[in-house]
C-alpha cells in the first residue's frame, strides 16, 4: 500500500500541472491545434507501450465491432470532454475551469445509476445536492469573470464533466483492455482534434518551448499519469481511500495558477471544493453492514482510461 500511495503522490502532483500549463499553451495555440499535438504524444507512446508489452496479437483478435465503440467512446469521453474543457480554460479562470470540472465524479455516479451499475439512494441524492452547490457557490461567489465568454466557459467544463462522467461509467460496464482501449481513445482524439482543427483553425508554428509543453502534455499528464495511476489502483489494498486522494488535484490546480499564472485564489472557489468534496465523502462513506457498490471508490480505476 506504501508503493499506491507513493504512485499517487506523483500522479497527484502531475495531473495538477494539467490546467495551469494548458492555460498558459493555448494563450498562443489554437484549442484544436494544442489538443492535436497533446494527443499525438500519448497516443505514441501508449502505441509504443502496446508494442513492447506485445499487445499486437490480443489486438489483431478484437472484433471490429469493438474498435467502432472504443472509437465513439473516445470520441465522446476523451475529444469532446477534453476540448469543451480547453475551451473552459481559455475563458475563465484556472480555478474555475478546474472547479466545475470535477463535477466529473458525481457525473460518473449518475451514468452509473442510470446504467443500472449503482442503486440511486438517498445517500447519493445528497452528494449530487451538495455538489451542484458547490457549483453555484463558484459560479455566483465572484471568482468567475462576467460576461459571456465566461458563462460559455462555465456551460462549457460543466458539458465537459457530463462527457467525462458518462464515458467512465460506460467504460467501467464494457471492461475493455485498458492498454489497447487507451491507446483507441487518443488515437481517436488526435484524428478528430486533427481534422476539426484543418477545418476551422489556422494552424501555429509551434516555437520549441511549446512543443516541449505539449510533450509534457501527451507523455507525462496524459500517458504517464495514467500509467502511474493504474499501478496505484493495482497494488492498493483499499482503492476507496486512493480513489479520493484524486480530489487534491483542484486544490493544487488552484495553488499552482496562484503561483505561476498569478490568479488570485477567491474565497468563493475554495468553498465549491470543499461542497465538492464534501459531495464526494458523502458518497464514498459506505453504509454500516452495506453491500452497494460504490460508483466513487472506482472512480480513481476509470481516471487510467480517460483524462485530467
Amino acid at each position: 500500500m506504501k508503493k499506491s500511495y507513493i504512485y499517487a503522490g506523483i500522479t497527484i502532483l502531475i495531473w495538477s500541472s494539467m490546467a495551469p500549463v494548458v492555460k498558459t499553451l493555448i494563450g498562443a495555440i489554437p484549442n484544436l491545434e494544442a489538443l492535436a499535438a497533446g494527443s499525438f504524444f500519448a497516443a505514441l507512446f501508449l502505441f509504443a507501450r502496446n508494442v513492447l508489452k506485445g499487445n499486437l496479437r490480443i489486438m489483431k483478435t478484437i472484433p471490429a465491432g469493438h474498435y467502432a465503440v472504443m472509437a465513439g467512446m473516445g470520441f465522446v469521453g476523451i475529444f469532446s470532454y477534453s476540448f469543451l474543457y480547453y475551451f473552459g480554460l481559455d475563458n475563465l479562470p484556472v480555478q474555475v475551469a478546474c472547479i466545475l470540472n470535477y463535477l466529473w465524479p458525481i457525473m460518473l455516479v449518475v451514468f452509473s445509476c442510470i446504467l443500472g451499475l449503482e442503486r440511486f439512494t438517498g445517500r447519493k441524492a445528497l452528494a449530487l445536492l451538495l455538489s451542484f452547490a458547490g457549483v453555484i457557490v463558484v459560479m455566483a461567489g465572484g471568482a468567475a469573470p462576467a460576461g459571456k465568454k465566461a458563462l460559455l466557459g462555465m456551460g462549457a467544463c460543466i458539458l465537459a464533466s457530463i462527457c467525462y462522467g458518462s464515458f467512465s461509467a460506460y467504460n467501467k460496464k464494457r471492461n475493455f483492455d485498458q492498454n489497447i482501449s487507451m491507446m483507441v481513445f487518443w488515437g481517436t482524439t488526435f484524428l478528430c482534434s486533427v481534422l476539426a482543427s484543418l477545418l476551422t483553425e489556422n494552424w501555429v508554428p509551434l516555437k520549441s518551448v511549446e512543443l516541449a509543453g505539449f510533450v509534457w502534455i501527451g507523455l507525462v499528464t496524459d500517458a504517464t499519469g495514467y500509467l502511474l495511476w493504474a499501478l496505484a489502483i493495482k497494488n492498493a489494498s483499499d482503492t476507496a481511500i486512493l480513489a479520493n486522494l484524486v480530489y487534491f488535484v483542484p486544490f493544487l490546480s488552484t495553488i499552482f495558477s496562484a503561483l505561476f499564472l498569478h490568479e488570485k485564489i477567491h474565497a468563493a472557489s475554495i468553498f465549491a471544493l470543499l461542497l465538492l468534496v464534501a459531495g464526494v465523502i458523502v458518497d464514498s462513506v459506505k453504509p454500516k453492514g452495506g453491500k452497494e457498490r460504490n460508483a466513487q471508490g472506482e472512480a480513481g480505476a476509470e481516471r487510467v482510461n480517460g483524462t485530467v
